[in-house]
């Protein structure tokens, strides 16, 4: 399976890449937020880690960008972030079709895997 983590924190990316390397998982890392847009929409990745709080171009931007092409629901995302998403936004998001989890940093790693795999 093919991963795409998009998180500006080269520490978390190293660290969630190695984890998920070791499961078996194909990982590709993007620390930037156009990058990251640029392999969404150029490469086919089974699942996006996207974190939602990043500079210049963040998650958000990344999903709006997505959703006015009509590429949104021909991905998987799980929304990987610590910023201030309310339930409610939280909510909102789930409902888009190409968001499959939203999940609170930090996250347990079982809790990662399970929303990956399934």
């Amino acid at each position: 399976m093919k991963l795409l983590i998009v998180d500006d924190n080269k520490d978390i990316t190293t660290m969630l890449s190695k984890y998920l390397l070791m499961k078996g998982f194909d990982c590709t890392v993007s620390n930037d937020g156009k990058d990251g847009m640029n392999l969404i929409k150029n490469g086919l990745f089974d699942r996006v880690i996207l974190d939602m709080a990043m500079p210049d171009f963040g998650g958000m931007d990344i999903i709006n960008e997505l959703e006015k092409s009509n590429k949104l629901k021909d991905n998987k995302i799980i929304i990987f972030t610590a910023s201030s998403i309310s339930d409610e936004e939280g909510l909102d998001l789930l409902k888009k079709d190409g968001i499959i989890k939203l999940l609170r940093k930090p996250v347990q790693l079982n809790e990662l895997l399970e929303s990956i795999t399934n």
